[in-house]
């Protein structure tokens, strides 16, 4: 089995200038999807996702983006940079956690039979 992981890092906080510079981002909002080649019944890929923010570094910028160069692959690159590799390791092994309860669930939530009429 074996799961594809996409970083989304497209939105971002900016600082509106910050010395010499304008639109200088701070702060990275992550969606993290992964999507397992695995299929459930209805032939839909398992998957799973998370969120979050990262902050990211503006001291000592010297190759500077201008905002309007900047890509979701730099983004993704500061973002994981930021976080360093133990914790992109962590939330893509949460992700794979998740994807691995919806293939094989160790709990699931059933109903019992009827609804009780009310008492008269």
């Amino acid at each position: 089995m074996a799961t594809t992981y996409i970083w989304d890092c497209k939105t971002v906080d900016v600082y509106p200038t910050d010395g010499e510079y304008t639109d200088v981002v701070y702060n990275v909002h992550w969606i993290v999807t992964g999507t397992s080649d695995q299929v459930d019944p209805e032939g839909v890929a398992y998957s799973a996702g998370s969120i979050g923010t990262q902050v990211v570094s503006s001291d000592d910028i010297t190759d500077f983006i201008p905002f309007d160069q900047l890509t979701n692959a730099e983004s993704v690159a500061w973002t994981q940079e930021a976080m360093g590799a133990e914790q992109v390791t962590a939330i893509e092994t949460g992700i794979q956690s998740s994807i691995d309860q919806l293939i094989t669930p160790t709990s699931v939530t059933m109903t019992i039979g009827e609804p009780v009429p009310p008492a008269e």
